[in-house]
């Protein structure tokens, strides 16, 4: 078959039947263009063609024009069948450009589906959920205000420290450790115990090394300045002939009442302090009954408001970073059933020596709690809704045999011991051997049954003398309300 100039021969795929004219048959596409000098369409899809007849910009998608007159080798019958790019290219070139990604009818219309009714109720009914808990949580919160009890109260005692209130104030002079085996002596004189800038300051100091380390005898019965009427209160002697083991007290400290000049049956009692800051140091504020009403302690009970200890925090009972309060009450010594009364409190992030905090109690006939700063923030709670001795299931004798009696059963009270008169007490104790400090911890220098327990102390003061960087607490300021409902003596 002739080909026209300039024309190039077409061979058609070995498997392409041509037909008895010569020409391919309508069901058989070509591979590929193979006309010259016009780009093959890469994307093998329906596209726009490249150019148009009239000669404006060529669309990119569109397959090359082909010029009718030019003679190639390809048949006529391909220009027109389906399987060709000619005139069904030039029909179909005008679709726009689509994704095969998303195919017709994939894509979601949510906003067209359908809702159920019942939907809303998943919003609904949570929402009413949080409002009913709402409302019976301000119930709950207002039925606890208003059952709270009401107390009228009466001012016995506001004092700011602007002096030192010999009328009010009582400061305890003696050297028989108070029945805890204190190390210190407590002092009448300013050097333990004085007012500073409006802040009472009770403050532990060394004592004097030539009384320990010479024959001495500190006799404060000799001048009249003991303050209690027990020898052993007032008499202490340093034996240099026997071991040196029996010194006076290594220390001296300060501690003072209110007994003559405020007591309270029932009320509240806030304290503002800073409490001291050094190993083995032992502050406290508390209170004791006017009258030993129900028998010696702790028969007739005893109140602590707050009690600490002047070693950090890595102590491991706890330091100045916890506060701890108790109530002691029992039919004797060896059974003091203090420890189903006493609650610790931490505090946050700090130290009660690193600033001023309010301790306080509030007390009545039907229940008695301590608190720090807020009366929200409560320590110890006790309710008086049982006699204390039930609650106490104290044995029915001692270790010798005796029996033990119920001494407040005869008040009808549930609250007895608690139901008499107590006086306020403000003190910064040393050492002691009664357990407070616990043996063989926290490297303490002293083993609380040995006899020389207070000159292993006073030999180890290298040691905890540096601690005493704050020895004080510091008051700035204490108050006395007493109940008056009128009922109080009941």
């Amino acid at each position: 078959m002739e080909q026209a100039e300039g024309s190039r021969s077409f061979q058609a795929h070995p498997s392409v039947d041509a037909g008895p004219s010569g020409t391919s048959s309508p069901d058989v596409t070509p591979l590929h263009n193979t006309i010259p000098s016009t780009p093959e369409n890469p994307f093998g899809d329906d596209r726009a063609p490249l150019a148009s007849p009239s000669g404006s910009i060529p669309n990119p998608f569109q397959s090359p024009a082909v010029s009718r007159p030019q003679t190639i080798s390809r048949p006529a019958s391909s220009f027109d069948g389906s399987s060709g790019l000619g005139r069904s290219v030039e029909t179909r070139g005008q679709r726009y450009f689509h994704s095969r990604r998303i195919q017709k009818g994939e894509v979601e219309k949510p906003w067209l589906d359908k809702k159920d009714p019942k939907e809303k109720w998943v919003t609904i009914l949570p929402v009413i959920g949080i409002l009913i808990g709402l409302g019976i949580s301000g119930f709950l919160v207002w039925d606890g205000i208003n059952s709270v009890v009401q107390h009228n109260y009466c001012l016995v005692l506001d004092d700011n420290f602007a002096t030192f209130n010999t009328d009010v104030w009582t400061k305890e002079v003696q050297v028989g450790g108070y029945g805890n085996g204190h190390f210190d002596q407590t002092t009448g004189d300013d050097e333990n115990v004085y007012v500073e800038n409006g802040h009472l300051i009770i403050k532990a100091t060394l004592q004097d090394a030539e009384l320990i380390n010479k024959d001495t005898v500190l006799n404060l019965t000799a001048d009249g300045t003991c303050t209690s009427t027990a020898l052993s209160d007032c008499v202490a002697a340093t034996n240099t002939t026997v071991g040196n083991a029996t010194i006076v007290p290594p220390a001296k400290s300060g501690r003072i009442n209110t007994k003559k000049g405020a007591t309270i049956k029932y009320g509240r009692v806030e304290v503002t302090a800073k409490l001291p800051q050094g190993d083995w140091l032992w502050p406290a504020i508390w209170m004791m009954p006017v009258e030993d009403t129900y028998g010696a302690w702790p028969a007739s009970g005893e109140i602590d408001i707050v009690e600490s200890r002047g070693n950090d925090y890595t102590y491991a009972q706890g330091g100045n970073d916890i506060v701890s309060s108790a109530l002691h009450w029992g039919p004797d010594p060896a059974n003091d059933a203090w420890w189903r009364t006493n609650v610790k409190r931490p505090a946050l992030h700090t130290t009660y020596s690193a600033g001023f905090n309010t301790f306080g109690i509030e007390w009545s006939q039907k229940y008695l709690f301590t608190y720090v700063n807020s009366r929200l923030l409560q320590v110890l709670y006790t309710n008086f809704d049982e006699p204390l001795w039930a609650r106490g299931e104290f044995p029915e004798s001692n270790a010798n045999g005796t029996r033990l009696e119920d001494p407040w059963t005869r008040t009808g009270h549930y609250n007895a011991p608690f139901d008499q008169h107590f006086y306020l007490i403000l003190n910064v104790a040393v050492g002691g051997i009664n357990g407070w400090f616990e043996d063989s911890r926290s490297g303490k220098p002293w083993i609380d049954g040995s006899p020389n327990a207070k000159k292993d102390f006073w030999n180890a003061r290298d040691s905890w003398l540096p601690t005493w960087t704050q020895p004080a607490m510091e008051v700035s300021s204490v108050k006395m309300w007493q109940q008056c409902d009128g009922n109080e003596e009941l």
